[in-house]
């Protein structure tokens, strides 16, 4: 029996059949013996095994233990990849060269992440390259969930020996559609535990000067607005708790943080920094780079305390998510980034979560 060395997570119980595949774990060790687990069903990230500032080795990332706990999960996008669209499309439906598509409503009135069999709930083709990296590859066909053309993609993890979990994607299509892939991983730096922490100490800086204020269905209302003087203004570091239950018309809208932050760019497509968070207990540090223009920053406010790896339960606002992205309801919303993507184009994504202890 094949059990990885620092999650503890047996092999053999991410192995079975679904929707004709094969589902497996994998196991990426860098030179520094830390440990990131991944399975190819949804590309859920399962384990980030990572030292605090006294060597002690705990699990950062939200995950189960075995396939059926993931497949089954009570939180069905517990930090895996997201698409074809991340984020949401306002009542499901858009429109693409006068033709228009509907999408399943799977959010209060809304579209949401791709839909309830999107690609967080498909069996990917999964190659370990060596022992430090994994590559995914799907072809979502054309009508999948609603959306148009064969989406070809390909999602690259690497684990680097500076603790850096980087995160390759491309796609092409043959027709004319619409992308927004993402990876959500729900971070709880403290380590998973029953029960995890709360992140309300956790200190987090964002470099956006601009958000994109939401509706009471969680759309984006069109405006983008600056940060400064709302509690979304995180341009310096501060504790996560501070402003999140503020008497904010925002706030209310998300629960908590469950917004999408404009990060500051040069120019377009650039890798640059996005977000960083410290647990002060720990000393644990994560920072996110990416290529995206936005940042959806999500609280967990909706956990309920359900049960996760060995034994370890997620309570409401335990973990904190940055996905990187372009904005909700893009499609619609003829001034933000485009998210169209055409034959003989190559979408990319390049997203950094780099692990450290101060």
């Amino acid at each position: 029996m094949e059990v990885s060395k620092l999650s503890g997570l047996k092999r053999e119980d991410f192995q079975s059949t679904i929707q004709g595949k094969q589902t497996d774990l994998f196991t990426l060790v860098n030179k520094c013996g830390n440990e990131v687990c991944i399975t190819n069903y949804g590309g859920a990230l399962v384990a980030i095994m990572v030292p605090d500032r006294n060597g002690k080795i705990a699990n950062v990332i939200q995950g189960h233990d075995t396939i059926k706990g993931v497949v089954e999960s009570p939180e069905p996008f517990l930090s895996t990849l997201i698409g074809r669209y991340g984020n949401r499309i306002c009542k499901g439906h858009f429109t693409l060269d006068a033709k228009d598509y509907d999408l399943a409503i799977n959010n209060g009135p809304n579209h949401l992440h791709g839909g309830p069999t999107g690609y967080h709930a498909r069996v990917w083709d999964a190659e370990q390259v060596d022992s430090q990296t994994l590559k995914l590859h799907y072809l979502s066909p054309d009508g999948e969930e609603g959306f148009p053309g064969n989406l070809d993609i390909t999602v690259v993890y690497r684990w680097t020996n500076d603790n850096e979990l980087v995160i390759d994607y491309e796609a092409t299509t043959d027709k004319k559609t619409i992308v927004n892939l993402t990876s959500h991983g729900f971070f709880s730096l403290a380590g998973i535990a029953n029960p995890t922490p709360d992140i309300m100490d956790l200190q987090c800086q964002i470099n956006a000067d601009f958000f994109v204020p939401i509706d009471d269905t969680s759309i984006p209302t069109g405006e983008i607005r600056a940060v400064k003087g709302t509690p979304f203004d995180f341009t310096t570091m501060h504790a996560v708790g501070d402003m999140i239950d503020a008497d904010d018309e925002q706030t209310r809208n998300g629960a908590g943080y469950d917004h999408c932050f404009v990060l500051n760019k040069r120019e377009d497509g650039e890798l640059s920094f996005a977000a960083k968070i410290v647990d002060p207990n720990s000393g644990r540090s994560m920072e996110v780079y990416t290529t995206e223009p936005g940042v959806q920053v999500y609280t967990d406010n909706w956990a309920t305390g359900y049960e996760g790896q060995h034994g370890a339960t997620f309570p409401r606002r335990s973990a904190i998510c940055f996905e990187a992205q372009h904005f909700p309801d893009s499609p619609n919303r003829g001034h933000f980034p485009s998210v169209v993507l055409r034959p003989g184009q190559k979408y990319t994504q390049t997203t950094i979560y780099r692990f450290g202890v101060e």
